[in-house]
């Protein structure tokens, strides 16, 4: 890990975080669209897309554990693997059952995902330089996520735009490139991601299920000591729950307003790629927020103003005005990020960084599904629009979950860590991270989060 620079560290990790992003924008203009264009009603995709929810919050902890035992490269490159299969599994699927299964890989996918790339990033960071700052790092690959899942998407759309080829459908054309663009990703992370790992062979494999419940133990023990990293990461179960609305009900409003499913997936594709440019636009406001108010009074204010940018996308009634307030949205989903995630870093060192980042991304995964079961029924009994007022509620209500963060920081020292050019326990700053000028090889701004 050490033989790499700090810049060579970013590079390889902005580059990979980009190509595994870029899959996903494919999928996001189609994925509903496509489970209904082959029978699935609402009620019966927000079922299928419990599978998720429901396998995340069985493995999230363990597979955390697991990559802080057994090193991140071998979890990751499992996780793409299985990527891979759960997308040629959606490209064929008719049925709720194998749609169920896609849903269940998936999970297994994003429990696998959650956290090593991160963890990778920050440790070699500290490795390569224990005085470097890896803050902009992270707000840079925001921006790469804006901006591969912003090309995804408009490639997706442009593909349903050209229409079907032979016997494949519009919008099956997307999840085909989709599945060629995660191949090369797989490819990109077998050569770029090095690590020193803390053993190898079966005997490691081994050892490393036996130590991985240690490390959850461990990582628990952090949240029960730790006022703070709780309401961190309970934040996440009211933004898993909210996000429902402009993540999987978006489409169908969008197809509501329109009035034809195929030219809403034409519209959403260009939208998406606006939209994942916005949060990228958004995240790179983050040096101002942390001068404005600081990181937990910012994060605290953006959840009620998401609230207020679902509102206009439930109530709005033509498709401008559903656009405009999902742009907002996504400005806002991404300025969040990169505060939420950098005042969960600052509550936590040593080997159990993965596991923190996965208990944080596990309270979303049960909040999604209970979202996903709730207002997609409610979107069929009521409407769509009912169902995106109750999430924009459920996003807002969050915003006094920052408060311990915001405590902590205006009484207590900076947290473990933390040096006096870095935020302390609220994200006020030292020298704000981001502020220094940017380095040639990485883009001049900052990030956007996807849920």
């Amino acid at each position: 890990m050490s033989a790499l620079s700090v810049r060579q560290v970013r590079r390889r990790f902005l580059l990979l975080h980009g190509l595994r992003w870029l899959p996903t924008g494919l999928m996001i203009p189609v994925m509903i669209l496509l489970m209904q264009e082959r029978g699935l009603t609402l009620s019966q995709i927000g079922l299928v897309s419990v599978a998720q929810g429901l396998v995340v919050l069985a493995l999230e902890l363990p597979t955390g554990g697991f990559a802080d035992a057994l090193g991140r490269r071998p979890v990751l490159v499992t996780a793409w693997l299985i990527n891979l299969g759960a997308l040629a599994l959606f490209a064929v699927a008719y049925s709720f059952a194998l749609f169920f299964l896609v849903w269940a890989l998936q999970g297994v996918f994003r429990a696998l995902d959650s956290g090593p790339l991160e963890s990778w990033y920050v440790d070699a960071t500290l490795a390569a330089d224990p005085d470097a700052k890896y803050e902009p790092g992270l707000g840079y690959a925001g921006t790469v996520i804006g901006v591969a899942i912003s090309a995804g998407a408009l490639l997706g759309g442009g593909l349903v735009a050209l229409g079907p080829v032979g016997p494949v459908s519009a919008l099956t054309v997307p999840v085909l490139v989709a599945i060629a663009l995660q191949a090369v990703a797989l490819v990109a992370l077998l050569v770029l991601l090095r690590e020193v790992r803390p053993a190898r062979g079966a005997g490691a494999l081994r050892a490393s299920v036996v130590e991985a419940p240690r490390m959850v133990g461990q990582a628990v023990g952090l949240l029960r000591r730790s006022r703070v990293l709780l309401a961190l990461v309970a934040v996440e179960l009211f933004w898993g729950f909210g996000m429902v609305t402009f993540e999987s009900l978006l489409p169908v409003r969008l197809a509501e307003v329109v009035g034809d499913p195929d030219r809403a997936a034409a519209l959403l594709g260009p939208a998406n790629s606006a939209a994942w440019l916005a949060g990228a636009a958004g995240a790179a406001l983050t040096p101002l927020l942390l001068r404005w108010l600081g990181a937990a009074p910012s994060a605290a204010l953006l959840r009620i103003v998401q609230g207020a940018t679902v509102v206009g996308m439930g109530l709005f009634a033509g498709p401008v005005g559903v656009l405009v307030a999902y742009l907002a949205c996504y400005t806002v989903h991404g300025a969040s990020n990169p505060l939420h995630m950098g005042l969960l870093h600052r509550q936590v060192d040593g080997p159990y960084r993965t596991s923190v980042i996965s208990l944080n991304s596990m309270m979303g995964q049960p909040g999604f599904a209970v979202g996903a079961i709730v207002l997609t029924a409610l979107a069929d009994t009521v409407s769509v629009t009912a169902a995106m007022l109750v999430g924009a509620v459920v996003l807002a209500v969050a915003a006094p979950l920052y408060l311990p963060a915001w405590r902590a920081g205006r009484t207590d020292p900076p947290t473990s860590g933390a040096t006096p050019d870095t935020p302390d326990a609220a994200g006020r700053p030292g020298t704000v991270p981001g502020d220094e000028p940017p380095r040639p090889e990485v883009p001049a701004a900052s990030p956007a989060r996807n849920g």
